[in-house]
């Protein structure tokens, strides 16, 4: 029986369901690390036999630690490292021009921007911009661009944009998205604001690009806010943990919404939306924004 997509599903049961629809793929992740959402999605998804699993990560000890993981539980599947650091411009086009090099990777079936870190103290980039904006946004926005050509050469590409629901605490702040230099910064909307952008990205991508695959029908891209769950995101906010969600419900509070109270934690459930979209290579997707397992529009 095919299995249902809500918050009691699990990964398992998709891969069994559905694994042969992306069996010999390829797929590029970013934000794979130790206890990450990337690494629960990496070991989920390589049971199913992907060809070539690029792994994007930083720093390089930590993402060797998953690829040597994965490496000796698929021995079969060609797993790649790509150092890719999301706080500079440089250090993301070297890795993609390295990605556009490889020879034995013609294309890439499933493309996931998952890497993101989560409402830090306010901080410039090398670049100039605020560090959550530049890491979980421009950044993301700037390798997918550079991706692209290898991505639509697949005949069913797929391009997944995990966001947040923390996108609801604030827009976009065209101008004067640094929060004046900071001085206006709260890290809730600061962050939130990343995932605006994220969201708007996968709109904007789908409108933009879908005529241009193979067949583009098959060119989802799907954003995703997953719900809350227990991984190292918030791992910088650890030993002040009341405080990191009294701020959050604060925000919610002033927008008259419960939001962070109603979600339940999915652990290694929260890719099920990712894996469902994927193995389905769903033909009315693009463009969909998508939140605990639920399509929003």
């Amino acid at each position: 029986m095919t299995p249902p997509c809500n918050q009691d599903t699990r990964g398992s049961e998709l891969v069994a369901e559905y694994g042969l629809e992306i069996s010999g793929e390829s797929i590029l992740i970013t934000g794979v690390s130790p206890e990450s959402l990337g690494e629960n999605f990496a070991k989920q998804v390589t049971i199913a036999k992907p060809a070539v699993f690029i792994i994007a990560g930083h720093p390089i000890s930590k993402l060797h630690d998953v690829v040597n993981v994965l490496g000796t539980a698929h021995p079969d599947i060609k797993i790649k490292p790509l150092v890719l650091n999301l706080l500079s411009f440089t250090d993301v086009r070297k890795p993609a021009e390295n990605v556009i090099s490889l020879t034995d990777v013609p294309h890439i079936d499933i493309l996931i921007n998952n890497a993101g870190i989560m409402a830090f103290p306010y901080k410039q980039t090398e670049d100039g911009f605020e560090s959550q904006f530049q890491t979980n946004h421009l950044n993301h926005f700037l390798l997918t661009n550079l991706a692209m050509e290898k991505v639509l050469s697949s005949k069913a590409p797929r391009a997944i944009i995990v966001s947040s629901g923390v996108h609801r605490v604030d827009h976009i702040r065209w101008a004067d998205h640094n929060s004046n230099e900071g001085k206006n910064s709260q890290r809730w909307p600061t962050y939130g604001q990343s995932k605006t952008a994220h969201t708007l990205m996968t709109v904007a991508f789908a409108d933009k690009l879908g005529s241009r695959a193979s067949f583009p029908s098959l060119c989802v891209r799907v954003c995703l806010c997953p719900g809350v769950s227990h991984t190292n995101l918030s791992a910088h906010g650890i030993h002040d943990q009341a405080s990191f969600c009294v701020d959050l419900t604060q925000k919610d509070n002033s927008y008259f919404t419960k939001w962070l109270w109603g979600m339940a934690a999915m652990t290694s459930r929260t890719w099920i939306k990712v894996l469902r979209r994927i193995f389905m290579r769903a033909r009315s997707a693009a463009g969909l924004v998508m939140s605990m397992c639920e399509e929003l529009f």
